[in-house]
């Protein structure tokens, strides 16, 4: 691990100025730590620059933050072209020189870094006491944002919570004491977070760090640690954001794709294409290689869901939102287009693919008709959500049902609030606790189908490889044979941080 504080290059720093969000050069971002923290701008733009390298191409702008959870349903890619880091992990065989999972593994480790210098020096600016904390809170929240993609990722990791010298080479710690640090920087975060920034969107409020701590906890429950007794706290964690009143459904489902900071929204990556921070996860990205638009620009193919994971969807408006199903073939003429099912021998993958990620914001993305496309843009101004309310409707409704033995009334409020928002009637009543579970997992792969990891960390957390394998179709990439499902579960630790840290033992089947 590259263990060196500063930071490599000068980042655009991220200023929220007028509840907007504009990116403006600001050095101060990303100087040596002890050196500039002055004034209350000075330590704003050293948070910003926290966001900044969480969102930025290299981290989880693109879709590389999601190559190794290519080993779930939702996610699938081309069985050709130039997919080969994510076609590994889809066949269950990546290994720890490919490319792309440096994203995976640096991104949040630049983050880290940065929220370690604004926490080592936030006091000593001559400022407010209460602006001081606010930004001390959402260093704390994405430093906990860091590790918790990390500790799930690739399992033990480096706690490193203050500044180290780049010469150093700590050890991998346990996965209990990282997700002990984990929950220790949201506790932070909770006590010195405002429970809005009102007309600030993108900033992590105490919301976003109740909303992620009953995700942690919910973790926690399952693979590795299985620490059971952490269900209550989940769902007490996710029932105090339920109970603030703060976040509805009222929003459209389709609509929350094609919008910013929507009425669910509680955190999410702001990204600003003329600021030089575009979200390239939209648009292009998800789009059909066979798709050409009248201006020539065309689809990347880089993910689309499995085919079974797609026929096993729920018949209702939300399945309706987020798959598309008829594939436009522009013909010779340049103008007009054939429409063809997605499994039409006319189109070269087979395969459905996501209409939730294709127009970016209003269009920005993709720009279409129901029967044209104009233009396929790989560029997108649209907020990443990393955190949406229904997540949290769901924590709730698993969490009480399992620490209670078995689902309340209010389990099956909260579950039925998604569903009747997706256009689905009420759950079945009566359900055993496992039961229970088992509908709300099955509710969370469709209600966040193709959302940067959700699925995969439900199949780790409840080991679920070889179901999901066994469901596979055989169109889809093949997987070889005799692959140990229970080495799959973690990804490897990337091949030059091997090499920087000869100390470490690479994770099991790597």
């Amino acid at each position: 691990m590259n263990t060196k504080y500063s930071l490599f290059l000068v980042f655009l720093a991220l200023i929220l100025v007028s509840g907007c969000q504009s990116l403006i050069e600001d050095p101060k971002g990303s100087l040596t730590p002890g050196t500039y923290f002055k004034t209350q701008s000075d330590l704003d733009a050293s948070v910003a620059a926290i966001y900044i390298q969480f969102a930025r191409d290299g981290a989880w702008g693109f879709t590389n933050r999601s190559t190794s959870y290519f080993g779930s349903d939702d996610f699938t890619t081309d069985p050709g072209l130039n997919k080969e880091d994510f076609r590994l992990f889809d066949r269950l065989s990546g290994g720890s020189g490919n490319g792309s999972l440096v994203a995976q593994w640096q991104g949040p480790w630049q983050g880290i870094y940065q929220a370690n210098n604004v926490i080592a020096n936030y006091t000593k600016v001559g400022s407010t006491d209460v602006l001081k904390n606010q930004a001390a809170g959402q260093a704390y929240f994405l430093r906990a944002l860091g590790y918790y993609y990390l500790v799930r990722t690739f399992g033990p990791v480096p706690i490193i919570l203050t500044q180290i010298d780049v010469n150093d080479r700590p050890p991998r710690d346990p996965v209990d004491k990282v997700y002990a640090a984990i929950i220790s920087d949201l506790q932070k975060a909770k006590e010195l977070l405002p429970i809005s920034f009102p007309n600030q969107p993108g900033k992590a409020n105490q919301m976003a760090a109740r909303s992620l701590l009953a995700d942690v906890y919910l973790s926690m429950t399952g693979w590795p640690l299985n620490q059971e007794s952490n269900y209550k706290l989940a769902a007490d964690e996710a029932n105090s954001v339920m109970q603030s009143g703060v976040y509805n459904l009222n929003t459209p489902y389709a609509t929350v794709f094609t919008t910013n900071n929507s009425s669910e929204s509680i955190f999410g990556f702001q990204y600003n294409v003329s600021g030089g921070l575009p979200l390239r996860s939209a648009g292009s990205s998800s789009v059909p290689l066979d798709e050409i638009a009248t201006n020539g620009s065309s689809g990347w193919d880089d993910y689309y869901p499995e085919i079974n994971f797609y026929k096993n969807a729920p018949k209702c408006s939300r399945t309706d939102a987020t798959f598309y199903t008829t594939i436009k073939l522009r013909q010779p003429d340049g103008k007009t287009f054939k429409l063809v099912s997605w499994d039409s021998p006319e189109t070269h993958a087979g395969h459905p693919y996501y209409k939730k990620f294709r127009a970016g914001l209003n269009g920005d993305g993709v720009s279409e008709t129901e029967t044209t496309i104009d233009a396929i843009n790989p560029s997108t101004n649209k907020v990443y959500d990393v955190i949406r309310y229904p997540q949290v409707l769901l924590i709730y409704a698993e969490a009480s049902a399992m620490a209670a033995g078995g689902p309340t009334t209010a389990s099956y409020s909260a579950i039925n609030q998604v569903r009747k928002r997706a256009g689905l009637p009420d759950l079945t009543t009566g359900l055993s606790a496992t039961a229970f579970r088992d509908a709300v997992v099955y509710e969370r792969a469709y209600e966040f189908a193709g959302e940067f990891g959700v699925r995969w960390f439900d199949i780790v957390r409840l080991q679920l490889l070889p179901q999901i394998v066994a469901a596979r179709s055989s169109a889809e990439n093949p997987i070889p044979a005799n692959t140990n499902f229970a080495q799959k579960y973690l990804a490897p630790i990337p091949v030059n941080e091997m090499s920087r840290n000869p100390g470490w033992t690479q994770n099991d089947g790597y």
